[in-house]
């Protein structure tokens, strides 16, 4: 049997407006770029695009079942940080990201996860930053998971990367999380 005629294995990006591209065309965000770099390299995996923009840790758990209704390989875990933007109590954050967590293991005891650490602004507080900040260490080592320990390291805070609003990247630094991501994706494929 020839490795084309195999079905292709499935990658899930599950986050927020990161993952879905916001402000910039869904062909440019780093889930599309990671998709172009896989099929030049004749990868037989497929890109599922499951980023939606404004959504928390808890509407994630509301839709995840939905969404492993197809089999899924390989998810990098990309939410969090709209609940952090909100002040949301963290230990609802953790929890909820356990959840999805187990529910992505319960329908594929072989799934591997990679989950995505972010950052939020100093102003809900030194104490609220640092419990965000540990809380994505926290889960990778609890669950074995690969740990991409900030998703944004290259492009935050840089304009030319950042879209006006400082908080989403543009085409280019769409380009940057791709390469971010694929260091850690790369090792797993």
């Amino acid at each position: 049997m020839n490795i084309y005629s195999q079905e292709k294995k499935s990658i899930l990006f599950f986050g927020d407006s990161i993952s879905a591209g916001y402000g910039i065309q869904p062909q440019q965000a780093f889930p599309a770029v990671i998709q172009d770099k896989i099929d030049s390299l004749g990868l037989n995996y497929e890109v599922i695009n499951g980023g939606l923009s404004g959504e928390t840790s808890a509407g994630g758990l509301r839709r995840i079942n939905w969404v492993l209704q197809r089999d899924i390989d390989i998810m990098i875990l990309e939410l969090g940080g709209n609940d952090g933007l909100r002040g949301i109590d963290l230990s609802s954050t953790k929890d909820n990201l356990q959840q999805i967590i187990d529910r992505a293991k319960a329908k594929n005891p072989e799934i591997e996860i990679i989950i995505a650490g972010m950052q939020v602004p100093p102003n809900l507080g030194t104490d609220y930053t640092k419990e965000f900040q540990d809380l994505y260490p926290e889960l990778a080592e609890k669950n074995n998971l690969t740990l991409i320990p900030l998703i944004l390291d290259k492009v935050g805070g840089r304009d030319e990367f950042m879209q006006p609003d400082q908080i989403h990247p543009n085409v280019q630094g769409h380009k940057v999380v791709a390469e971010t991501v694929w260091d850690y994706l790369y090792k797993i494929l």
